[in-house]
């Protein structure tokens, strides 16, 4: 008698701890009809065992991946293996709304779901457990650091004024298309660009108007830029661009255009308007360019050859450049 009485409470503790968990518990049989909702899922779902009990989990909650899910949940029957669901590699399973109010920015509960099998009395795999965690904190916590981390990346490789590549990161880029056609073989240029008399500007209406000026310049650049170009700002007034699969003629007409729309549209500061040129140097890759050094040399003497030719122009680099 008193063995009953001690297997009954043991059986009370443990139904008690199943309903008051914080994780959620979710028992199915083979057909994936609900046989154990604990209160954890009722507090989020709204849904109380009592009324799902029985019921096929995928018509119950028609918005679960059921291909995927089901996939997974036959894995765990057949190979009698535990299976994991993680946050990163889908947000949620079950659509909970986020009550944490540390994490409240989050509209929706993160979860770690682990699927469990479960025998029977005879070693049969007759039933599988969802054990659903709320990971909500760690997800956003990890998201932010990430953000946080991008941002940092982001601006390591940023000009603060132009909101252009730095000159560091920009070299970086060109290495990598140099190598890049040492491997393929494309065409690729090279464009370098500058303000023609700059300080002229900056002294006539001022430093600010000059940095007005440099930042004018790098909107109409970015608006000429397809995804594959990599443009910076190499220091001072000068300009750099590399664009990838693109010959030295289709670079010149790139640049000409790009130097026509600085030369025609006027930049009003404080009342002001402020027209500026710009020269510009090009250099295709060459089979005698034996590093990137060399190239981006070929192109800053192509162009001061344009600016020796009386600037607001466009020059390729030819050997016959010096």
């Amino acid at each position: 008698m008193a063995y009953d009485q001690s297997a009954m409470n043991e059986l009370h503790w443990l139904i008690d701890m199943v309903q008051t968990i914080e994780v959620g518990l979710v028992v199915l049989d083979k057909n994936f009809d609900i046989q154990l909702w604990n209160g954890f899922m009722e507090n989020h779902s709204g849904v109380s065992p009592n009324s799902i009990k029985g019921s096929n989990l995928f018509e119950q909650f028609d918005y679960l991946p059921a291909d995927w899910l089901k996939q997974k949940m036959e894995s765990v029957f057949l190979l009698k293996n535990r299976a994991f669901i993680s946050w990163e590699q889908r947000p949620y399973v079950f659509k909970f709304k986020n009550y944490r109010p540390i994490t409240g920015r989050a509209d929706f509960m993160y979860q770690n779901v682990t699927l469990l099998p479960l025998s029977s009395l005879t070693g049969q795999i007759t039933h599988i457990s969802m054990i659903v965690y709320d990971v909500t904190d760690v997800a956003i916590n990890k998201l932010q650091l990430k953000a946080v981390n991008e941002r940092l990346e982001h601006l390591s490789q940023t000009d603060g004024l132009t909101q252009l590549h730095n000159r560091r990161y920009w070299q970086i880029c060109m290495q990598k298309e140099f190598d890049r056609h040492a491997r393929y073989g494309d065409k690729t240029s090279l464009v370098m660009f500058d303000i023609d008399h700059f300080k002229r500007v900056n002294d006539t209406y001022g430093h600010m108007a000059g940095d007005k000026v440099i930042q004018h310049i790098s909107h109409l650049l970015k608006q000429s830029l397809r995804e594959t170009d990599c443009a910076g700002r190499y220091g001072g007034e000068e300009f750099s661009v590399v664009l990838a699969k693109t010959s030295a003629q289709d670079a010149l007409n790139f640049a000409d255009r790009l130097r026509h729309k600085i030369e025609t549209t006027e930049l009003v500061y404080e009342g002001k308007p402020i027209k500026v040129t710009v020269s510009m140097g090009i250099s295709d890759l060459q089979e005698q360019i034996g590093n990137s050094g060399q190239w981006l040399s070929f192109a800053d003497q192509a162009l001061y050859q344009a600016k020796k030719a009386g600037r607001n122009n466009c020059v390729i680099y030819t050997s016959s450049i010096k």
